[in-house]
């Protein structure tokens, strides 16, 4: 017979009351806002009866420009959370000296850092970019919707289900202690034998089989889908950007699975991958983790540079300088990703000349970054500059990466990286390039495409107010980080003793509130926008005067995107066509054939964060019971064999007529 604690362990693992954190009251008050928070947006659904609208319409939706919304709109409500961590730990430094603990706990500080470093990269970043590439690409190249659209809407739900997993660690359990990248043996079985490293595991895990499957979908929708005319060398920037992260994203993830694969195999069952027992070797996972962290920084700004590349061309009022270099920097970019791994640990040993082969690469690297710098300058040189919010954010893109750069050659060289590696200097670049040019460009692009997606204009007002807040709070957070780091202040710590440097703290926590500021000034652009629709409205579809080819279609567009396959003559192919005198292809009428909706992707998703609980905690039956249901849901889906339907071609003759007669008063 089972004793109580054998029953319990059978029914619940690991899982006890104690995992409840009722003696932390930051949790607690956390806890209770987001209950609260939560009840009264599921009762304004409920009380306006919008769950259906927003099942049939959106969670259920294989149309890649609502998906991509989705995207963009996850990683907007996981930068809440993310940048709220953030705001702890900028407070907690900056009070935190001498005989003043602060308010955050050693274990609850590192808790934290970790969770801010994990929901950023994988969870803010990610999502945006993912969502801008997802809505963007199959537009610029003339296609009707991705390559594989239900693998799409699956991609996007395996990744909001890595964010719920991370969230649930918030509220049951705790996170990972071990820095956003996890090295053992710190995050092996005796330094971490709780529950955190597992949460950290199996978010990513989750996460990675989404990010994965969106790669495989848009590199061969790129290579495969595009219009009549369209070589590669007639692409956007923006899909040219987009392929090589997509590419990167193919070669770099399934190293991460492995890798992390193998870390639960540590924790698991026992073996000795990345110890120093029997064989094992931790310095094998910082390599493998790199091999996979270093291109997922250029899967990060390689987008933002394409986004960059349109807005400075649109608002400049002229075609990109070197369109044809930018695409061989782009290319060399991707390729050298692959050959600077190891400049993230010149301090581990590896020798001299080791560290002197990937000093000599990291520094070429910055040779294709700092010639796109000199055309999106030489773009704009007599152009018809308009200081529009998306040219503000590129403007504010050139010189904050521009120095992020210059500090990133700096570390570039091993005895410089040696002094700096362990200290805020670090941190400061690292934040310089990722925010000044990832964040950055997902702003830029999110501003620039949003009349696209709904008809009309994000409140351009709070848009600058947004701008300026991010620009200045941006430099008052980081560059103190610079100035502490030389000074040799080092990173991931809690508490210091040297009261001179508080006051570098204040003004680095002064900064972070300022950038809180410019978040909520950014969410409000979007409300006032939605609020002034009418008068922010654009007719003709095109309020930019872009010269890309997703511009030749309504906005937002129609759910078939194209009805008549654009033929494309130029890499500028709207201004082009509008040059021609707008004329396309008004004969030759296909039938239309586009997926129905299907619920099967948040299904197995959310069996997915079932599963993954599971094992988190040990409940073996649970995750017995999820991963056959998520085999049986995926079975069962791959005989759905009725899921397409045909557009009248009379709703499709009646939104072109429309679209032609908008064109024609816009005087296109």
């Amino acid at each position: 017979m089972f004793g109580n604690t054998d029953l319990q362990e059978l029914v619940f693992g690991r899982l006890t009351l104690e995992a409840i954190p009722f003696h932390d009251p930051i949790l607690l008050v956390t806890f209770a806002v987001v209950a609260i928070g939560g009840a009264a947006l599921l009762g304004a659904l409920t009380y306006y009866r919008l769950w259906g609208y927003l099942w049939t319409e959106w969670f259920t939706s294989v149309d890649h420009k609502k998906i991509g919304i989705m995207y963009i709109v996850l990683a907007l409500v996981m930068l809440l959370r993310g940048f709220s961590d953030a705001i702890l730990m900028r407070t907690q430094q900056a009070i935190a000296f001498g005989q003043v603990e602060g308010y955050l706990p050693p274990h609850h500080y590192d808790q934290i850092f970790t969770a801010h470093g994990v929901i950023m990269i994988f969870f803010v970043a990610m999502p945006f970019v993912t969502g801008l590439m997802n809505f963007v690409v199959p537009l610029q190249i003339g296609a009707r919707d991705v390559a594989f659209p239900f693998l799409n809407n699956f991609s996007f739900w395996m990744t909001a289900a890595g964010a719920v997993t991370v969230m649930i660690s918030l509220f049951v359990g705790e996170f990972a202690r071990t820095g956003w990248l996890a090295f053992p043996p710190l995050s092996g079985p005796a330094y971490s034998p709780g529950v955190g490293v597992d949460y950290y595991i199996w978010a990513l895990q989750i996460a990675g089989i989404g990010t994965l499957l969106s790669g495989i979908n848009l590199v061969v929708t790129i290579v495969k889908m595009r219009a009549p005319g369209m070589s590669i060398m007639k692409m956007p920037v923006f899909t040219w950007t987009s392929l090589c992260t997509n590419v990167l994203i193919v070669a770099a993830f399934p190293v991460l699975t492995a890798v992390l694969a193998l870390l639960s195999l540590d924790r698991y069952v026992g073996t000795n991958f990345f110890s120093n027992d029997l064989g094992g070797n931790p310095m094998m996972y910082v390599n493998l983790i790199w091999i996979w962290g270093h291109p997922e920084v250029y899967i990060l700004i390689l987008p933002a540079f394409g986004v960059f590349s349109e807005v400075v061309s649109t608002f400049s009022g002229k075609r990109l300088f070197g369109y044809a270099s930018m695409v061989y920097a782009t290319v060399v970019i991707t390729i050298l990703s692959y050959l600077v791994w190891l400049h993230h640990f010149f301090t581990m040993g590896s020798g001299a000349s080791v560290n002197s082969f990937f000093g000599i690469t990291t520094m070429i690297i910055s040779i294709p970054t700092g010639a796109k710098i000199f055309n999106w300058l030489f773009t704009m040189y007599r152009g018809r500059v308009r200081f529009e919010v998306p040219m503000l954010w590129t403007m504010g893109f050139m010189v904050t990466f521009t120095i992020g750069g210059m500090t990133g050659v700096l570390l570039a060289v091993p005895p410089a990286d040696f002094v700096l590696h362990n200290s805020l200097f670090l941190v400061a670049h690292f934040h310089n390039v990722i925010i000044g040019g990832v964040l950055f460009g997902m702003f830029a692009g999110t501003v620039y495409w949003f009349p696209k997606a709904f008809g009309f204009k994000l409140d351009p007002f709070w848009g600058k107010v947004s701008f300026w807040f991010w620009l200045s709070g941006f430099w008052f957070a980081f560059a103190p980080l610079y100035i502490l780091g030389l000074m040799g202040v080092t990173r991931r710590l809690q508490h210091f003793e040297d009261p001179s440097l508080q006051i570098w703290f204040v003004i680095a926590a002064f900064g972070a509130f300022l950038v809180l500021c410019g978040i909520v000034a950014f969410i409000l652009s979007i409300v006032f926008a939605f609020v002034r629709r009418e008068q922010l409205k654009d007719v003709t579809g095109d309020p930019w005067d872009g010269r890309t080819l997703e511009w030749a279609t309504s906005s937002p567009p129609p759910a078939y995107n194209f009805a008549f396959t654009p033929l494309v003559h130029d890499h500028d192919a709207y201004s082009d066509m509008k040059a021609r005198g707008y004329k396309r292809p008004l004969d030759g009428f296909k039938a239309i054939h586009m997926p129905r909706n299907t619920g099967a992707g948040i299904v197995l998703a959310g069996l997915s964060i079932a599963f993954g609980f599971a094992m988190i905690w040990y409940i073996w039956w649970l995750a017995a019971l999820s991963f056959a249901a998520i085999l049986v849901t995926a079975i069962v889906h791959s005989f759905n064999y009725d899921r397409d339907f045909h557009i009248p071609v009379e709703e499709v003759m009646v939104e072109e007529g429309r679209r032609t007669r908008a064109l024609k008063a816009a005087g296109a």
